[in-house]
């Protein structure tokens, strides 16, 4: 591969990026476990950190209960090239896009990449709802303290969502 298309690929230092893991179609559970996984084994990456287990209502939608996780990962890979590898984590799990907030059989949101901030039109950074979202601040909040203020999880203390037990917590 020419060095100028690794360069774009890649970062020279690792960052620390953090994705929510959500599913909530078929076997929840064993989705978001072969999404770690996956995250786990993709390039120039190592998964750092990972919450445990959640089970949260849907927001905004319909349909069953979600499984949800965070990691946390050190990747030199660009930020839009991360997001282009959950896509394709998601569509190899079979995720299809009928509308926004669909039920899903894995879901993976960059929630941020370092302190880095995008807007564009594939990419938003920090991730424009993650404040919002118990399920993204709590298992958040388990393996980045320091990113979930108090305030985020009194705002968001209303939603239900329970750990689930018996994994790795």
């Amino acid at each position: 591969m020419p060095r100028s298309t690794l360069n774009a690929q890649r970062q020279t230092a690792p960052v620390t990026a953090y994705v929510a893991i959500g599913a909530n179609l078929g076997d929840a559970r064993g989705a978001v476990r072969e999404g770690l996984r996956a995250l786990a084994g993709l390039p120039n990456t190592f998964l750092a950190a990972a919450s445990p287990l959640y089970r949260s209502a849907p927001v905004d939608a319909g349909g069953p209960d979600y499984v949800n996780a965070v990691v946390a990962l050190q990747t030199r890979l660009a930020a839009p090239d991360l997001l282009n590898q959950l896509h394709a984590i998601e569509h190899a799990a079979g995720r299809q896009r009928p509308g926004r907030n669909a039920p899903r059989t894995l879901d993976l949101d960059l929630l941020l990449y370092g302190d880095t901030r995008i807007e564009s039109a594939h990419l938003t950074l920090p991730h424009p709802r993650m404040r919002e979202r118990a399920f993204v601040l709590r298992p958040l909040a388990d393996i980045a303290p320091d990113r979930v203020s108090a305030q985020d999880l009194a705002r968001v203390a209303g939603q239900r969502i329970e750990k689930i037990e018996g994994e790795g917590n």
